[in-house]
C-alpha cells in the first residue's frame, strides 16, 4: 500500500518495501517519515536513515539470514539492532525469495505477546 511520502528514501526501495508487504494480508508499512512494519507492537522491520532495509527473526533464523546473505545488523541512530539484519539490495529486488524470510519474521513477532498500547483512548 503506498503512503504519503515525507522521507528521502530512495522511491524503487520504498516501492520494493510495499510490494513486500503487500504480500502479507493486512499487513501495512508505518512511519511516513522512517518506514517500518509492526504487529501487535513489536516492530518486524524498518527502513533505516540509510536506506537499509532491516527484517527481525528469531535467534536462529537471523543467524541462518545473516550467514546465508554474508550481511550485517543494521544501526539506527548509532545502535546496533542485534535482532535483525540488513537484506541486501539485490535481495530486496527479489521479493519471490526474500517473501518466506519476511514471513518468517511476521510469524515470529506474531507469536510474541502483545505490546500494551500507550496511546489514549
Amino acid at each position: 500500500m503506498a503512503k504519503k511520502e515525507r522521507s528521502n528514501y530512495p522511491p524503487e526501495t520504498l516501492a520494493l518495501y510495499d510490494a513486500l508487504i503487500d504480500s502479507i494480508p493486512n499487513f501495512e508499512r508505518k512511519g511516513a517519515a522512517n518506514p517500518y512494519t509492526s504487529v501487535n507492537g513489536h516492530m518486524t522491520s524498518a527502513i533505516n536513515k540509510d536506506g537499509k532495509l532491516g527484517i527481525r527473526l528469531s535467534k536462529t533464523d537471523l543467524a541462518e539470514f545473516m550467514e546465508k546473505y554474508d550481511t550485517e545488523h543494521p544501526v539506527s541512530y548509532g545502535a546496533v539492532m542485534k535482532e535483525y539484519g540488513v537484506v541486501p539490495h539485490d535481495l530486496l529486488e527479489n521479493t519471490e525469495e526474500l517473501l518466506p524470510w519476511f514471513k518468517k519474521s511476521y510469524e515470529y513477532m506474531s507469536s510474541l505477546k502483545p505490546k500494551p498500547t500507550t496511546k489514549k483512548k
